[in-house]
């Protein structure tokens, strides 16, 4: 085997004991850092039969309240595994603190590669396999929304109801509160914060809703199918429209004249369009998207809020801004307004 990584966070001898005694891992294993898109501590093990598998923590030091909840993602994965929707294999969680300083969980190793960038779609899936994705993309989004939660023992995720309505609360607050951080604030948020209150559409019976369902959390084949739904860290129960049209909104066109973010995974030639993306989820669930302006504009409203948040603690220095573009973020943020009073006004 060959040497292994010295893993952060983690006490090899105690850690691989614990999965020997309670899971399908052989120790000793090869660590292998993950890096690119994960908060958590993760790493890529492979075991003594050559079997690959990848192991979860969050950070080191002090975390916010309910952040990186490792029991959440494992009980998500744990409950839609065996319904058939493409996660990873659920192989142990771990909350013994005689193990580790923190709770963890593992998981099977998927196949597939995550798409962040139209340079890195274009070199790995020709241009029939990227005309596949789309459909994959939507029929693994229709299959998450089409089951009960109650069926598969997550019925108490979340609340059923009200899911557009806090979000709206939520993400105006951090508006509000960032604005003076940003030294910047827009009418138009404040504007738009009334529209969405006043014409709230009635949500229906309450779903499994990823979160941040997109192409970045996405691991598809090389014929363009998708293998495998990564990070379920903010899923909860909501609205499966609101979950959808975040997916719209992220699926950027290549003939967009402003592109959701620069070189947009799905904004190279092959890919579907976002209309075929609708056309595709309401025949696989029957969904009414007579309010679909709607939840696109609330969409577009959110993601300005979270960037603008963004933009503050880059301003205060609470993150560091080495190698961060801060005027195309500010640029994104109001791109992302006009998007959500475009939508508005379609309604």
């Amino acid at each position: 085997m060959e040497k292994s990584e010295i893993p952060v966070g983690f006490d090899v001898a105690l850690v691989e004991a614990w999965m020997a005694e309670n899971t399908r891992v052989v120790p000793p294993c090869r660590w292998t850092r993950l890096t690119g898109g994960h908060s958590n501590l993760t790493y890529l093990l492979t075991d003594s039969n050559d079997d690959e598998f990848v192991i979860r923590r969050p950070p080191q030091g002090e975390l916010l309240p309910k952040a990186h909840d490792m029991f959440r993602e494992f009980r998500i994965i744990e409950a839609l595994h065996p319904a058939g929707i493409p996660v990873a294999e659920p192989i142990g969680y771990c909350d013994d603190r005689a193990v580790c300083d923190r709770h963890f969980y593992v998981m099977g190793k998927v196949g597939g590669q995550a798409l962040y960038t139209g340079t890195e779609s274009a070199e790995r899936l020709d241009v029939a396999a990227r005309g596949r994705v789309g459909a994959s993309f939507m029929e693994t989004l229709a299959a998450i929304h089409s089951i009960d939660p109650e069926d598969v023992g997550l019925g108490d995720l979340g609340r059923h109801d009200g899911y557009v309505a806090r979000q709206i609360r939520t993400w105006y607050g951090s508006w509000t509160a960032s604005a003076e951080a940003a030294d910047y604030d827009d009418p138009r948020i404040h504007e738009l914060h009334t529209w969405l209150n006043e014409r709230l559409p009635e949500q229906g019976p309450a779903r499994v809703v990823h979160g941040d369902y997109g192409m970045h959390n996405s691991m598809v084949a090389e014929d363009g199918s998708m293998v495998a739904v990564l990070d379920w860290e903010i899923a909860t129960l909501g609205d499966p429209m609101a979950d959808f049209a975040y997916a719209l909104n992220a699926w950027a066109e290549s003939t967009d004249p402003v592109a959701v973010e620069a070189d947009a995974a799905t904004a190279v030639p092959g890919f579907c369009s976002r209309d075929e993306l609708v056309r595709y989820y309401a025949d696989r669930t029957g969904a009414d998207m007579s309010n679909l302006s709607y939840y696109r504009a609330f969409n577009a409203f959110k993601t300005a809020c979270i960037l603008h948040g963004v933009y503050a603690r880059y301003r205060m220095g609470q993150k560091s801004s080495e190698d961060v573009d801060l005027e195309s973020l500010f640029n994104r943020i109001s791109a992302s307004i006009e998007l959500a009073v475009a939508h508005a006004a379609d309604v």
